[in-house]
């Protein structure tokens, strides 16, 4: 079989890179079964169109198309290749839009090309925000109060029926385009214009800011059978992009009911949809209610999350949804894991995974530091801990941009009323703020969820470190106990030193005494199982070479 595989298109913020181990996967997925793969990716930038690094061992795409992944440009090679089938969901939404209209304007059917895995009527019905909240009506499914509009006359029909303040979506966009909150009419005469200028859809919301955000990767085959694989949770409230906010998975803050509620509901939507392969489903969940949630979004489709999701759980999302579509079921495929058992299970992590975007928004001249729900971020850092303010502090190191960790802010903070807007205001410097403002002793907790609404939880982790960063400062002499619970909760030597008035090299000399080591063989034994993650377990369990 011939099957052509859209790539994820030009390299910029939101179509980029997060879609390529999704692609790769795929590719070596579809080789492996022996089948013929074309790819159309513009994107240079890529493992998936590298031909040294990626095709030198034949498992890499037999044809590659550098060129625009445009309904126009595609038509042509589909005529040229004449390929059996189309791959959409390893190249994030623009694929999908592609997808779409070659699949509206009658080419697929012109040509014989089927589309593999979920249909294109299901990917409308996730895509078209009007039937979305349709169908999900149609199981009791509960989605943000919402009316889809498509003319600015419409738009301002639904907001007199919705109220102020409001979220406004763009449909088949990518990274938020379009989207925001309007607080008043002023704000919604300006944004509705930009938003149908990315779209033909634009959907009128409930504001639900404060709300938590909770995603589940879920995977389900031919035969209806359907795990989620992981869940994550948003360190920020509703109101944030998740490409542009801090996710920690598992969730930390969910009680177990409210953890199956959610699974439970996953799967009912999967199901009734009808995906086939992997999809990401993001859900807002009340704070204050703990059974009242929203099901926001599916993605019918490998997502920036997805990648995130299989290299911390070590479940290959990307190669089983390949599988899937080329007709295997779950108990079919081998366990990459354990390599004896199936693919039909949901890991068990004693671990967290933390997730933290790295912007570079001081290249761009007046642009706004305040992050939403368009996405500004141009990559992103994972690190792995056995609690979450070490994973935090070596997430943070990981980033490069001259962190040490929470109490070492890139920027000057300046005063305490500084400190409060940055804290009120989500912008990349938010967490340094609130590390602030704990170890100054400027607000308490409580104080600062008021301002933030970031969950009680998270606040008490990022004080826990904050707190032991005080009696660093303290104490006269560093002794053992004060080390090891540093190094617990993730703080590097250089920070420790900075903290107690010592060099680098006494900190690291006195922790090699104490014998406070990464647990290095450890580490060894799971490179060596996995040795496509080995740097990602390296740099995520050390956090850099120096705290080795």
């Amino acid at each position: 079989m011939k099957i052509l595989l859209l790539g994820s298109g030009a390299l910029k913020i939101g179509e980029a890179g997060e879609f390529d181990y999704s692609g790769s996967q795929a590719i070596k997925t579809f080789k492996s079964h022996g089948h013929e793969v074309i790819l159309i990716n513009p994107n240079i930038a890529t493992v998936q169109t590298d031909p040294d690094i990626f095709l030198g061992n034949n498992s890499g795409a037999d044809h590659i198309y550098f060129l625009p992944v445009l309904p126009e440009v595609v038509t042509q090679i589909i005529e040229k290749e004449r390929p059996d089938a189309l791959a959409l969901s390893f190249g994030g939404q623009t694929a999908l839009n592609c997808g779409l209209r070659l699949e509206e304007s009658g080419v697929l059917k012109k040509y014989n090309v089927r589309v593999l895995g979920t249909s294109v009527d299901t990917i409308r019905s996730t895509e078209d925000r009007e039937i979305f909240v349709q169908k999900l009506k149609e199981i009791n499914i509960k989605t943000p109060r919402s009316i889809a509009t498509r003319t600015l006359e419409e738009a301002e029909i639904a907001v007199k029926k919705i109220g102020f303040p409001i979220i406004m979506r763009a449909g088949f966009t990518l990274g938020g385009q379009g989207s925001g909150f309007c607080e008043d009419h002023k704000d919604f005469e300006r944004m509705i214009v930009e938003a149908f200028a990315f779209s033909p859809q634009v959907l009128i919301e409930e504001d639900l800011r404060g709300w938590k955000e909770i995603e589940y990767e879920v995977v389900r085959d031919a035969d209806d059978n359907v795990i989620t694989v992981v869940n994550m949770e948003n360190f920020d409230p509703l109101g944030i992009h998740t490409g542009e906010s801090i996710v920690v998975s598992p969730s930390m803050t969910l009680a177990n009911r409210e953890y199956q509620m959610l699974r439970t509901v996953s799967c009912k939507t999967i199901r009734y949809l009808g995906i086939l392969g992997e999809c990401n489903i993001q859900f807002a969940l009340n704070p204050e209610d703990d059974r009242e949630y929203r099901v926001i979004e599916v993605n019918a489709r490998l997502s920036r999350s997805s990648a995130l999701a299989s290299k911390a759980t070590g479940y290959p999302l990307a190669a089983v949804a390949a599988e899937i579509i080329l007709g295997k079921t779950l108990p079919e495929i081998p366990n990459a894991v354990t390599k004896v058992t199936t693919a039909f299970f949901e890991p068990a992590l004693d671990y967290i995974a933390l997730k933290i975007p790295r912007w570079d928004l001081q290249k761009f001249r007046k642009i706004s530091h305040t992050i939403a729900t368009e996405m500004k971020s141009v990559g992103e850092v994972m690190a792995l801990g056995r609690n979450f303010p070490e994973a935090f502090q070596k997430a943070l190191r990981m980033l490069a941009i001259g962190s040490e960790g929470l109490l070492s802010s890139p920027i000057k903070l300046g005063n305490k009323e500084d400190i409060e807007q940055l804290i009120r205001v989500a912008s990349p410097s938010r967490v340094f703020a609130i590390a602030e403002a704990f170890y100054q002793d400027h607000f308490t907790e409580q104080e600062v969820w008021e301002m933030s609404k970031i969950d009680h939880w998270f606040l008490g982790q990022i004080k826990r470190a904050t707190d032991h960063a005080k009696k660093l400062k303290a104490a006269k002499n560093l002794n053992e106990d004060l080390l090891r619970e540093a190094k617990i909760l993730g703080f590097s030597d250089n920070e420790i030193g900075r903290l107690c008035g010592k060099t680098f090299d006494e900190v690291r000399k006195m922790r090699k005494q104490a014998k406070l080591t990464p647990v290095t063989k450890q580490i060894d034994t799971l490179a060596a199982e996995f040795p496509a993650q080995t740097n990602y377990l390296y740099m995520s369990y050390v956090g850099k070479e120096d705290d080795v």
